[in-house]
Protein backbone atom coordinates (compact mmCIF):
# COMPACT_ATOMS: atom_id res chain seq x y z
CA UNK A 1 0.00 0.00 0.00
CA UNK A 2 3.02 2.39 -0.02
CA UNK A 3 3.84 1.77 -2.92
CA UNK A 4 0.30 3.13 -3.89
CA UNK A 5 0.29 5.82 -2.08
CA UNK A 6 3.26 7.39 -3.51
CA UNK A 7 1.68 7.42 -7.01
CA UNK A 8 -1.37 8.66 -5.99
CA UNK A 9 0.95 11.70 -3.85
CA UNK A 10 3.28 11.94 -7.41
CA UNK A 11 -0.03 12.53 -9.14
CA UNK A 12 -1.30 14.75 -7.08
CA UNK A 13 2.08 16.90 -6.84
CA UNK A 14 1.76 17.21 -10.22
CA UNK A 15 -1.08 19.22 -12.19
CA UNK A 16 -0.44 22.22 -9.11
CA UNK A 17 3.48 22.52 -10.78
CA UNK A 18 2.02 22.70 -14.28
CA UNK A 19 -0.47 24.75 -13.54
CA UNK A 20 2.03 27.34 -11.46
CA UNK A 21 3.67 27.38 -14.86
CA UNK A 22 0.47 28.00 -17.10
CA UNK A 23 -0.55 30.12 -14.45
CA UNK A 24 2.58 32.00 -14.82
CA UNK A 25 3.15 32.07 -19.02
CA UNK A 26 -0.61 33.37 -18.79
CA UNK A 27 0.23 36.10 -16.46
CA UNK A 28 3.22 36.97 -18.50
CA UNK A 29 1.16 37.14 -21.76
CA UNK A 30 -1.13 39.38 -20.19
CA UNK A 31 1.58 41.80 -19.00
CA UNK A 32 3.32 42.00 -22.43
CA UNK A 33 -0.52 42.80 -24.45
CA UNK A 34 -1.38 45.50 -21.62
CA UNK A 35 1.98 47.19 -21.61
CA UNK A 36 1.85 47.40 -25.37
CA UNK A 37 -1.89 48.17 -25.28
CA UNK A 38 -1.04 51.59 -23.07
CA UNK A 39 2.15 52.15 -24.92
CA UNK A 40 0.40 52.33 -27.95
CA UNK A 41 -2.30 54.22 -26.44
CA UNK A 42 -0.16 56.84 -25.03
CA UNK A 43 1.63 57.55 -28.09
CA UNK A 44 -1.23 57.66 -30.19
CA UNK A 45 -3.02 60.34 -27.53
CA UNK A 46 -0.12 62.58 -27.55
CA UNK A 47 0.11 62.49 -30.76
CA UNK A 48 -3.22 63.51 -31.56
CA UNK A 49 -3.26 66.29 -28.74
CA UNK A 50 0.39 67.43 -30.35
CA UNK A 51 -1.74 67.85 -33.82
CA UNK A 52 -4.54 69.64 -31.72
CA UNK A 53 -2.56 72.27 -30.40
CA UNK A 54 -0.88 72.91 -33.87
CA UNK A 55 -4.23 73.18 -35.59
CA UNK A 56 -5.25 76.04 -33.12
CA UNK A 57 -2.20 78.33 -33.12
CA UNK A 58 -2.79 77.80 -37.13
CA UNK A 59 -6.42 78.85 -36.55
CA UNK A 60 -5.37 81.69 -34.01
CA UNK A 61 -2.88 82.65 -36.34
CA UNK A 62 -5.41 83.07 -39.45
CA UNK A 63 -7.71 85.90 -39.48
CA UNK A 64 -11.70 85.14 -38.31
CA UNK A 65 -12.62 85.38 -42.16
CA UNK A 66 -10.93 82.35 -43.17
CA UNK A 67 -11.96 80.59 -40.36
CA UNK A 68 -15.86 80.97 -41.32
CA UNK A 69 -15.14 80.10 -45.07
CA UNK A 70 -13.28 76.69 -43.35
CA UNK A 71 -16.49 76.61 -41.40
CA UNK A 72 -18.72 76.93 -45.00
CA UNK A 73 -16.69 74.29 -46.80
CA UNK A 74 -17.38 71.94 -44.13
CA UNK A 75 -20.97 72.39 -43.94
CA UNK A 76 -22.88 70.11 -46.12
CA UNK A 77 -24.85 72.21 -48.58
CA UNK A 78 -29.02 72.69 -47.95
CA UNK A 79 -31.20 72.08 -50.50
CA UNK A 80 -35.18 72.89 -50.86
CA UNK A 81 -37.20 71.85 -53.62
CA UNK A 82 -40.36 73.92 -54.32
CA UNK A 83 -43.38 73.24 -55.89
CA UNK A 84 -43.69 73.07 -59.67
CA UNK A 85 -44.39 75.98 -61.58
CA UNK A 86 -46.52 76.56 -64.97
CA UNK A 87 -47.30 79.35 -66.50
CA UNK A 88 -48.38 80.94 -69.45
CA UNK A 89 -45.34 82.54 -71.40
CA UNK A 90 -45.60 86.18 -73.44
CA UNK A 91 -47.38 84.71 -76.62
CA UNK A 92 -45.09 84.31 -79.66
CA UNK A 93 -46.74 82.06 -82.07
CA UNK A 94 -49.80 81.29 -80.09
CA UNK A 95 -50.21 79.71 -76.48
CA UNK A 96 -47.07 78.78 -74.83
CA UNK A 97 -46.57 77.06 -71.44
CA UNK A 98 -44.02 77.13 -69.12
CA UNK A 99 -43.41 74.44 -66.67
CA UNK A 100 -40.37 74.68 -63.93
CA UNK A 101 -39.77 72.74 -61.10
CA UNK A 102 -36.61 74.59 -58.86
CA UNK A 103 -34.46 73.91 -56.28
CA UNK A 104 -32.95 76.47 -53.71
CA UNK A 105 -29.43 76.19 -52.34
CA UNK A 106 -29.42 77.72 -49.29
CA UNK A 107 -26.16 78.72 -47.01
CA UNK A 108 -27.63 78.95 -43.98
CA UNK A 109 -29.47 76.85 -41.97
CA UNK A 110 -31.84 79.10 -40.11
CA UNK A 111 -32.73 80.56 -43.84
CA UNK A 112 -35.03 77.33 -44.10
CA UNK A 113 -37.63 78.75 -41.87
CA UNK A 114 -37.40 81.88 -43.11
CA UNK A 115 -38.45 80.85 -46.68
CA UNK A 116 -41.24 78.68 -45.95
CA UNK A 117 -42.73 81.44 -43.68
CA UNK A 118 -42.43 83.34 -46.63
CA UNK A 119 -43.27 81.09 -49.27
CA UNK A 120 -46.66 82.74 -50.62
CA UNK A 121 -44.98 86.06 -51.35
CA UNK A 122 -41.70 83.94 -52.90
CA UNK A 123 -44.43 81.45 -55.08
CA UNK A 124 -46.66 84.98 -56.67
CA UNK A 125 -42.74 86.52 -57.11
CA UNK A 126 -41.84 83.51 -59.10
CA UNK A 127 -44.88 83.30 -61.03
CA UNK A 128 -45.38 86.91 -61.77
CA UNK A 129 -41.21 86.74 -63.14
CA UNK A 130 -41.57 84.02 -65.34
CA UNK A 131 -45.16 84.86 -66.74
CA UNK A 132 -43.37 88.10 -68.00
CA UNK A 133 -41.29 85.97 -70.09
CA UNK A 134 -40.67 84.86 -73.92
CA UNK A 135 -40.14 81.27 -74.47
CA UNK A 136 -37.07 82.54 -77.16
CA UNK A 137 -35.69 84.37 -74.00
CA UNK A 138 -35.82 80.91 -72.18
CA UNK A 139 -34.64 78.21 -74.79
CA UNK A 140 -30.97 79.00 -74.93
CA UNK A 141 -28.35 77.98 -72.18
CA UNK A 142 -28.19 81.82 -71.33
CA UNK A 143 -31.58 82.62 -71.18
CA UNK A 144 -31.97 79.98 -68.56
CA UNK A 145 -28.59 81.20 -66.57
CA UNK A 146 -30.37 84.77 -66.66
CA UNK A 147 -33.43 83.59 -65.34
CA UNK A 148 -31.63 81.54 -62.53
CA UNK A 149 -30.00 84.64 -61.89
CA UNK A 150 -32.76 86.94 -61.65
CA UNK A 151 -35.19 84.03 -59.85
CA UNK A 152 -32.45 84.13 -56.71
CA UNK A 153 -32.06 88.10 -56.72
CA UNK A 154 -35.91 87.64 -56.62
CA UNK A 155 -36.12 85.53 -53.37
CA UNK A 156 -33.51 86.86 -51.84
CA UNK A 157 -35.20 90.19 -51.83
CA UNK A 158 -38.24 88.27 -50.24
CA UNK A 159 -36.10 86.59 -47.59
CA UNK A 160 -33.95 89.62 -47.05
CA UNK A 161 -35.02 92.80 -48.31
CA UNK A 162 -32.14 94.86 -49.40
CA UNK A 163 -32.09 99.01 -48.14
CA UNK A 164 -32.86 101.08 -51.14
CA UNK A 165 -29.95 102.75 -52.71
CA UNK A 166 -29.13 106.79 -53.36
CA UNK A 167 -31.08 106.59 -56.84
CA UNK A 168 -33.93 104.23 -55.51
CA UNK A 169 -33.02 101.36 -56.58
CA UNK A 170 -31.57 98.13 -54.83
CA UNK A 171 -28.30 96.85 -55.13
CA UNK A 172 -28.26 93.39 -56.26
CA UNK A 173 -29.60 91.35 -53.34
CA UNK A 174 -27.35 89.16 -51.20
CA UNK A 175 -29.50 86.59 -49.06
CA UNK A 176 -29.58 83.13 -48.18
CA UNK A 177 -30.52 81.80 -51.71
CA UNK A 178 -26.79 80.52 -52.97
CA UNK A 179 -28.25 79.14 -56.15
CA UNK A 180 -31.20 78.34 -57.93
CA UNK A 181 -31.05 75.05 -59.95
CA UNK A 182 -33.80 73.96 -62.57
CA UNK A 183 -34.95 70.29 -61.93
CA UNK A 184 -37.35 70.23 -64.68
CA UNK A 185 -37.78 72.95 -67.70
CA UNK A 186 -40.27 72.44 -70.10
CA UNK A 187 -41.74 74.81 -72.83
CA UNK A 188 -44.96 74.16 -75.05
Amino acid sequence: MAKDAKPAEEGVEAPPKKSKKLLIIILAAVLVVVLAGGGAAFFLLKKSDHAEDEETAEETAKPAKKKDKKKEKEAPPIFINLEPFTVNLIPETGDQYLQVVLALELDDPAAEGDLKVRMPKVRNNITLLLSGKKASELLPKEGKEKLAENLKDEINAVIDPPAKGKAGEAPPSTGPVKSVLFTSFIIQ
